[in-house]
């Protein structure tokens, strides 16, 4: 996901991408954690809700630290999932 156009090479310059980690608990829930982002976990009942749910958490993260800081240049964002 890219913010303000900005393009895939430049993303990919900037080097803003997240691993999504997945694990299954043993009452049948998904838990998907971005590693790199401290606190970053989210569950669902399926394995696309706990991505979607941890993706989002990571965006309002990231908005927080972007906002904390008062970056001049925008920021691009790539979260990647494994399978």
């Amino acid at each position: 996901m890219l913010y303000h156009g900005v393009s895939e090479s430049l993303a990919q310059e900037m080097g803003l991408k997240f691993q999504i980690e997945l694990d299954r608990e043993e009452d049948g829930r998904w838990i998907a954690e971005i590693a790199a982002l401290p606190g970053v976990m989210a569950y669902g009942k399926t394995k696309q809700e706990a991505v979607a749910k941890v993706k989002a958490l990571a965006l309002r993260v990231l908005a927080d630290e972007v906002e904390k800081e008062k970056k001049d240049k925008p920021l691009a964002i790539s979260i990647a999932c494994c399978r």
